[in-house]
Parts: C-alpha cells; structure tokens; sequence
C-alpha cells in the first residue's frame, strides 16, 4: 500500500514529546532505583530460612508476579483513593505499580544468583570467622551480581518499556503525549514509528555497554 507519509505534525509538536520523553525517564529511573532496591530485600527474605521472613516475600513475589501490571496501576489509582485518606497522582500510580511488579521479578534473580554461588564460599567465609551478613555482603553477594548482570539489564530494559503503560492513568509519559498528537492530525503511524525509534535510540546504547562490562567482568574472573 502507498502511504503517505508525513511527519511534519509530529515534529511541529516535538516540545510534546520532549515533555513525554522527561516524563519517561522520570518514572523509569523511579522505578529502576525502587525496584531493584525492593527487589534485593524481597530476595534475601526469599533466600532466608526463617520462616518469618521467607513466608511473606514468597506471598509478595507470587502476588505481584501473577497479576498483571496494567491491572496493579489501575488498581492503585481508581481503588486505593477509596481506601486511604489522600489523593494517588497517575506518576505514584504508576510507579507504585511498575516498581512492586520489578521487585516481585528481581527478588527471584536475586535468590537465583545467591543460590547459585557454591556452598564452599559460605563455608570458607565462616571459617574466617564472618557471620552470615557479613559473608553475604563480603563473598557472596559481589560473586552473584556478576551472575545476575544479563537478567538485571533485562529487568531494566522491561521496566523502561513498562513506563508506556503509564499512560492509562493519563501520566504524560511518551506514549500519552503521542496519543495527544495523533489525535491532532490523525497520523498514529507516523507518531508511534517515531516513539518506537526514540525508544530504540535510549535503549541500544545502554544493552551496548551493559554487554562491554559484562566483558569486562569476565577478564577480570
């Protein structure tokens, strides 16, 4: 089919997508920083044996790793209003949503990059006389995170592309300000290729240096 294609509408309202583009990496590094975060404590109860612990990370992985996150943010933003005594804005909508749905998800590439570093580490580090946090943060804990690289960059890219799904709570990420501008000229083509590009741009360049310290960390084992 012959499309004409025209992005004139789509750079004359540029300074909407550079609004959309802030708002994009402000909900992705918000999410980013709190889920991971979340997701490393979430793993160590995982990973513990007491059962205080290990019982309600498991109940919050499996919770937030089997519901959808488009119906955790709607839920955050029509429903918690009705339960607490304050207003929910679409950004803490949002990022509450994306960043419980990361940490579900990193706590189990936590556990695994633990569980997978020999017990003779542990071993070796008790009989340095360490305590078990301080053979987790000393010997075990750097060893995984070489391990969990890959999976961590994965878990960041998705968490990137997660922040369209913002816009159904009407936050002015990319995707929304897109919306807004083809609805203008009727052009959604034209609007979402460019969106589509802008994230391929910011993305590409990241997985890129993630992949050289991945190299770098094997010289250096």
């Amino acid at each position: 089919m012959d499309y004409p294609w025209n992005f004139a509408s789509v750079f004359a309202n540029s300074d909407a997508l550079l609004v959309g583009a802030i708002g994009t990496l402000r909900i992705f590094l918000i999410c980013l920083i709190s889920g991971l975060s979340l997701g490393l404590f979430v793993g160590l109860a995982r990973y513990s044996t007491r059962r205080a612990l290990y019982i309600p990370a498991s109940a919050f992985v499996e919770f937030f790793r089997n519901t959808p996150v488009l119906v955790q943010i709607l839920w955050f933003y029509f429903a918690l209003p009705m339960l607490v005594p304050f207003e929910i804005s679409p950004l803490m909508a949002a990022s509450l949503g994306i960043s419980l749905n990361s940490a579900a998800f990193s706590a189990e590439i936590y556990r695994g990059g633990i569980q997978s570093i020999d017990k003779g580490q542990w071993e070796g580090a008790r009989a340095l006389g360490m305590t078990t946090a301080q053979a987790m943060r000393r010997i075990v804990l750097p060893q995984a995170l070489k391990r969990m690289l890959p999976a961590m960059t994965n878990r960041g890219i998705e968490i990137f592309k997660m922040s369209t799904l913002a816009s159904a709570v009407s936050y002015a990420e990319m995707l929304q300000q897109g919306k807004l501008i083809a609805s203008l000229d009727y052009n959604p083509i034209e609007v979402y290729t460019v969106i589509a590009l802008a994230f391929f741009v910011f993305l590409f360049p990241l997985v890129q240096a993630t992949y050289a310290l991945e190299r770098k960390l094997r010289r250096s084992d």
